[in-house]
């Protein structure tokens, strides 16, 4: 595996470009947290569909499949791939079977951390 330091700049700049858009709306804006989260997601999706957020994702890397839009791309995909293969219900389905892996890995280590840390209030 070369290393190649431009994979990481690439990844840094491009994530750090959704993280500045994110806190330029959380500070210019009266919208709420988890609206602009939703809005990022569905900002994945949408660009998913139109094809035009898969060759961000091949110039950035990690930087444009970490963070939420990369999320919503993959669902995006997902549902594409599965109503080829299984026509209209494959719209259902493939958000979920493409998302699986990802969500069943968030559950899994977030139900471990609360395992290992016991959370509660902190009242």
């Amino acid at each position: 595996m070369k290393f190649d330091i431009m994979q990481y700049v690439k990844a840094f700049v491009a994530g750090g470009a959704l993280c500045v858009i994110g806190q330029i709306l959380v500070d210019k804006t009266k919208l709420t947290p988890a609206r602009i989260l939703t809005t990022f997601v569905v900002a994945g999706v949408v660009l998913g569909a139109l094809g035009l957020y898969q060759p961000f994702a091949d110039w950035a890397g990690a930087g444009a499949t970490v963070p939420l839009t990369g999320f919503g791309n993959t669902l995006a995909k997902g549902v594409k791939k599965a109503v080829e293969e299984k026509g209209l219900i494959g719209a259902f389905t493939g958000g979920f079977t493409a998302a699986a892996g990802g969500i069943g890995a968030a559950v899994f280590f977030g139900y471990l951390v609360s395992v290992i840390f016991k959370p509660g209030d902190k009242s």
